[in-house]
């Protein structure tokens, strides 16, 4: 496929990419390091299931139910909570929530039945929202469009690593503190990893800029280099102004399809993985972890060589076609291999680096045409509609389990809202792609 040509590097270009690399070594490990918190409070329900709903006598459907009524909460209040911290600073408000997510995420060690469950659910999603869509849009406060994707993947690359070494956590801390001072190995794993979302929260409040003015790490020249860099950029967005006209932009809505298509399959992953590779036969907490971690490697790579070609060649259309449609391939092979531990790792492995790979590069589009406070509400009213795939997700395929007694079916749903991603990257307008 053709892709435009890689601009030459003027001496202007070449000091904008040193102050950026400043300025990326500053700022996204640590919003990867805050990413990794929320993400593994966020899914590690996923592995408390293995214990928790025979404890507890759940369903697949009552504990896909509760995994996905965190999104009711997340989808309520994100677009209050991103104005509000665009009002108060990034600083302070991305601090409160992963203090307060911290706070409700140890409370689930208290779960005695459905009810408690799905009201902790509920205020997690609550005390969550406006975290993912705030760092996003803190981002277009430091980076012009075309950096976006490979700063963005590197943030979401957050979600592997989660992956990587949170199933194996995961797993150790249930099966090693299993009983100790009578609790559930679940209800350790609920504590423990509730503490680091506290205590990044805390160093927040004295780690982050709120915004490029604020950067002390910066001198006054590469200041003006990337408020320069910013202001280029924000002159070719072309919705800004009230809360409303995000409401009432068309493309801003065909963002919430797009975002929803892709994150059915991300959620179907990252809460089902450890049941899908228990399904092949496997036993064992920690064994099991450790073969869910290898889909996330693979996106991991993925889906950093897809942000890096994509802001490279300044494309973006292809370049979320192909990973929706490899997620879709890998779903529908692991339904057909779901008989065998080794093919189906492989096909979940092509899943995950299709599907996660989505995500970075998909933010690229709706902030290289939202601006000022548009570009709050909509960033946050997209991030909240595309997520109650979260919610959609997970009770699907629990309630499909119990209906049909098959996990293929599930699978081939996935698959096939991939597809629709797909063919809707394809019909957005020329202009919103590939810039």
């Amino acid at each position: 496929m053709p892709m435009p040509a890689v601009a030459a590097e003027t001496p202007a270009l070449a000091r904008e990419n040193t102050v950026y690399r400043k300025v990326i070594r500053r700022i996204v490990p640590f919003l990867i390091l805050c990413y990794v918190a929320s993400y593994l409070d966020r899914v590690n329900v996923g592995f408390a299931k293995l214990q928790m709903s025979d404890d507890l006598g759940f369903s697949e459907a009552a504990y896909g139910l509760g995994a996905g009524l965190f999104f009711i909460g997340y989808f309520l209040l994100e677009v209050p909570s991103n104005l509000v911290l665009q009002r108060v600073g990034a600083r302070t408000w991305i601090a409160r929530i992963m203090i307060s997510w911290g706070l409700v995420s140890a409370a689930f060690m208290f779960v005695t039945n459905e009810v408690t469950f799905y009201v902790l659910r509920f205020l997690l999603g609550a005390a969550e929202a406006g975290f993912y869509p705030g760092v996003i849009l803190y981002c277009t406060y430091w980076f012009p469009s075309h950096r976006r994707a490979r700063v963005i993947a590197m943030f979401m690359s957050a979600i592997p690593v989660a992956g990587i070494f949170g199933n194996p956590l995961s797993g150790w801390i249930m099966d090693t503190f299993h009983g100790v001072n009578g609790w559930q190995g679940w209800q350790w794993m609920f504590l423990l990893e509730a503490v680091p979302a506290l205590l990044v929260g805390v160093i927040t409040l004295f780690y982050l800029d709120d915004g490029v003015r604020d950067a002390k790490w910066l001198t006054d020249e590469e200041k003006a280099v990337v408020e320069r860099a910013v202001a280029d950029d924000s002159a070719h967005q072309t919705v800004h102004g009230r809360v409303r006209d995000a409401f009432r932009e068309p493309k801003v809505w065909l963002m919430c399809l797009i975002y929803f298509c892709f994150v059915m399959g991300q959620y179907a992953l990252t809460f089902w993985m450890p049941t899908f590779v228990e399904s092949t036969g496997i036993e064992g907490n920690v064994t099991i972890g450790v073969l869910s971690a290898v889909p996330f490697v693979a996106a991991l790579i993925a889906m950093n060589l897809f942000g890096r070609s994509a802001d490279k060649r300044r494309e973006r259309r292809w370049h979320l076609v192909i990973p929706s449609l490899m997620g879709a391939v890998g779903f529908s092979l692991s339904a057909v291999w779901n008989g065998s531990t080794a093919l189906s790792l492989t096909a979940l492995s092509v899943a995950a680096a299709g599907v996660l790979t989505c995500a970075p590069l998909f933010w690229s589009l709706p902030t290289a045409f939202l601006g000022g406070t548009a570009a709050a509400a909509g960033l946050a009213l997209i991030n909240s509609v595309g997520n109650l795939a979260g919610f959609v997700s997970p009770y699907m395929i629990g309630a499909l389990k119990d209906a049909t007694g098959s996990a293929s079916i599930p699978m081939y749903v996935l698959a096939l809202t991939l597809v629709v991603g797909a063919a809707a990257v394809l019909t957005a307008e020329k202009q919103v792609v590939n810039r």
